[in-house]
């Protein structure tokens, strides 16, 4: 049994040996894992025990944002191969599910996802993973870009569900991870400029920082007045909503041109009132998103070529040993910090 990260219950993580692997097939690879990044569910299964219906009720390896090196190939397996470099999609749907059949497998009752109750997760040394879900990584793409494309993924969702028009302005709600990458996803998907708006103004300056994005901080500038100004009145073609806050909700028929399109990515803790008759007045379209389906290959050919670069978003990188302090540093929530990845030791 290999030394993994464990949740052994609210609030109290170990550094200690656990079988948490899962038997190979011929579909699947094993995998030498890397670079992980901490998500805000791995945190928030740490401080509260529980996301909705999935509660910690047993010990559980956490990390579900990975990148690694094939070391065993399954004897079905033919467009991978040992010493591969990959990142690996972390949800397991069904193929025979109807959802899977529909493309929608990231909505498959049956999705086993890692490091969601009571599935293990992936900071562990080694992985074995299917074959279809793992995903070579081009030579520009370091272990650490590698490690970005899950939460990239989320961004180029709410980019496909906004069905951005060349030339559209969008606002994004909310400076977290999810908001930065939604926002890089929405440049890279034709929109020609993209304003985030959020109360923390190192968030702000650090994702301002890439041309084409404005920022507009609602300590001192209500987002409606500030997108009301930057398009004449008119208003944004697509909002994304990625702070899972009740005013930003209830506000968004505020932010959206008439006919425009409202994007619900960021996920409240409790139910939120929602101004439906605000988005009729204005015939909104609204699309929600949960993670992602069919975005790995995109968002690894993005950023191979050079026209999202995430390495800006990478605050720090910690060693495994240091796994514990690494997640206590997330908890913080510090302003300056984006994503905290950790990485594995050489094998």
């Amino acid at each position: 049994m290999d030394t993994s990260l464990v949740l052994e219950e609210r609030g109290r993580l170990s550094l200690r040996p656990i079988d948490a692997g899962r038997p190979m097939t011929p579909n699947d690879v094993r995998i030498a894992v890397h670079t992980v990044g901490i998500c805000g569910s791995d945190v928030h299964y740490y401080t509260h025990g529980k996301i909705g219906p999935f509660v910690v009720e047993q010990p559980m390896v956490l990390g579900h944002e990975a990148s690694g090196t094939v070391i065993e190939v399954g004897q079905a397996v033919t467009h991978l191969k040992v010493g591969d470099r990959v990142c690996m999609e972390p949800g397991i749907p069904d193929p025979t599910s109807r959802a899977a059949k529909l493309g929608i497998y990231n909505v498959d009752p049956a999705v086993q996802f890692w490091a969601t109750p009571p599935v293990h997760g992936c900071l562990t040394p080694q992985v074995v993973h299917p074959a279809a879900y793992t995903y070579a990584l081009p030579d520009s793409v370091s272990f650490a870009q590698g490690a970005m494309v899950e939460p990239f993924a989320i961004g180029m969702q709410a980019a496909s569900r906004a069905r951005i028009q060349p030339g559209d302005i969008a606002l994004v709600t909310g400076a977290g991870p999810i908001g930065m990458m939604t926002a890089l996803a929405a440049l890279a998907g034709g929109c020609a400029k993209v304003y985030v708006s959020d109360l923390a103004q190192p968030k702000l300056d650090i994702i301002g920082a890439y041309p084409g994005i404005e920022t507009i901080n609602i300590r001192t500038t209500p987002a409606a007045e500030a997108i009301a100004q930057a398009t004449n009145g008119w208003g944004a073609d697509v909002v994304f909503e990625c702070s899972g806050a009740a005013p930003a909700i209830l506000g968004l028929p505020q932010l959206a041109r008439p006919g425009g399109t409202v994007v619900l990515v960021g996920m409240p803790v409790d139910p939120v009132p929602v101004d439906i008759v605000g988005l009729q007045a204005r015939e909104l379209r609204v699309e929600t998103v949960f993670r992602y389906a069919n975005m790995y290959d995109r968002a690894i050919a993005l950023i191979a070529a050079g026209k999202v670069d995430l390495t800006p978003l990478i605050s720090a990188t910690l060693p495994f040993a240091d796994s514990i302090a690494a997640f206590d540093r997330a908890v913080e929530a510090r302003d300056t910090d984006v994503k905290i990845q950790i990485e594995m030791p050489a094998p």
